[in-house]
């Protein structure tokens, strides 16, 4: 089963900042992280990912750089910017609200108890 896209597409700019926290990488490394880490279930579309690399440099969130490769072809790297960590840690914190609030209406029609939502 996989992650449908609409569930996280607001959360694209953080999921790419989460991975910027742990330090600067490029495109293609943090969507084959994406993918690794969640087992296959999620990968972004090239064009999502590019798309929101230039909104998140356009906010000041992250600045790019060419890296120096010896080999191969050159790689853009993306670095997180203080606002941009600023920015992450706001969205988490939108992102814990937004779960709490989603967690307590999934109870909604059933008697308190999340699994029994998949019976719907």
């Amino acid at each position: 089963m996989s992650i449908t896209a609409d569930l996280i597409r607001g959360h694209t700019d953080a999921i790419i900042l989460a991975a910027l926290m742990q330090g600067d990488s490029y495109g293609y490394r943090i969507n084959r992280s994406m993918c690794d880490l969640t087992d296959g279930r999620f990968e972004l579309k090239e064009a999502t990912l590019y798309t929101a690399f230039r909104r998140l440099e356009e906010s000041g969130y992250i600045r790019s750089y060419w890296g120096d490769e010896a080999t191969g072809a050159r790689r853009r790297y993306y670095a997180i910017t203080p606002d941009g960590r600023s920015a992450y840690r706001g969205m988490v914190r939108e992102w814990r609200e937004a779960s709490e609030l989603l967690e307590k209406l999934m109870r909604f029609g059933s008697d308190g108890d999340v699994s029994g939502a998949e019976q719907i």
